[in-house]
């Protein structure tokens, strides 16, 4: 059997992936890496993209909005802010929330609210690009 890269993918609200794994690519703040099983430790911050899980020839597209990846001896940890399963996505409800998004940043009243609704919707707008790569 071939050897393993143990991954674990979290953010705020949950563990989104845990496992063994042949392989992850990961969109680093310098450019897509791989990480491999034996990979040399490293610590990346990472940007909003793709991260794609690499598995007994499949594989799992996870869209992450930053946050920070750090390979040890042990495997690799993926510490996100955010993270959605590009296959859960549908292209539909993605198109209404990125109106409603719109709405929200053209009717926003406060630079607080501006704020919010900008960060709304460039995660969106960053989401339908991940879904279509």
């Amino acid at each position: 059997m071939a050897e393993k890269l143990n991954f674990a993918l979290v953010s705020p609200e949950r563990e989104v992936f845990h496992g063994d794994v042949d392989q992850v690519v990961v969109p680093g703040s310098e450019g897509e890496f791989g990480v491999l099983p034996n990979h040399a430790p490293v610590m990346s911050v990472i940007t909003p993209g793709t991260l794609r899980v690499l598995n007994d020839g499949s594989e799992r597209r996870i869209f992450v909005n930053g946050g920070f990846a750090d390979v040890t001896p042990e495997g690799l940890t993926v510490l996100a802010e955010d993270a959605v399963d590009l296959a859960a996505v549908n292209a539909a409800e993605l198109d209404q929330q990125l109106k409603d998004a719109q709405d929200d940043l053209r009717d926003a009243n406060s630079d607080a609210k501006r704020d919010s609704a900008k960060a709304a919707l460039e995660r969106l707008e960053a989401i339908r690009v991940a879904l279509k790569h």
